[in-house]
């Protein structure tokens, strides 16, 4: 495969990857915070897979090959808030201070904003939520983009 396919391929995936949270966020699944930080570096990845693709050199496959290892990572982090394996952050989590300010009346209000706390799963496939398979997927990104880096 040659560097511009794999280019293409990583930056495709990283679209898709992060138009499928738009989707599934449209069909009302609201992110928490940790999915968001997941999809920043998707769109990192996106913008570098573009300039990749006009310009030659290392240097940007290798960035994109981070920037989908952070989302990885980040997916994992997150899988293991959601299992239970480790503490997430106490800002999206049920260990999160300031629920013991709140009244009765704050509690079983209708309006606003929907809290969606990081350590609930709120849609998984085959045992994997969303974090996991974008875990799994991004992991793919990696190889694609070192591929890429590797034919540079």
């Amino acid at each position: 495969m040659s560097r511009q396919l794999t280019i293409f391929l990583a930056t495709l995936g990283s679209a898709a990857l992060l138009g499928g949270a738009f989707v599934f966020q449209a069909f009302g699944y609201p992110p928490c915070a940790m999915c968001i930080w997941q999809r920043w570096p998707h769109g990192i990845a996106i913008a570098i897979g573009l300039i990749a693709l006009m310009l030659p050199g290392r240097a940007l496959p290798a960035l994109g090959a981070l920037a989908a290892a952070t989302t990885a990572a980040i997916g994992v982090f997150h899988t293991g808030v959601e299992r239970g394996w480790w503490e997430g952050p106490s800002s999206c989590t049920g260990a999160g201070p300031g629920l013991g300010s709140l009244s009765g009346g704050d509690l079983l209000a209708t309006d606003g904003p929907r809290l969606v706390m990081c350590d609930v799963v709120s849609w998984e496939m085959l045992g994997l939520s969303m974090a996991s398979w974008n875990a799994l997927f991004s992991a793919v990104l990696v190889v694609l983009w070192v591929a890429a880096l590797r034919r540079s």
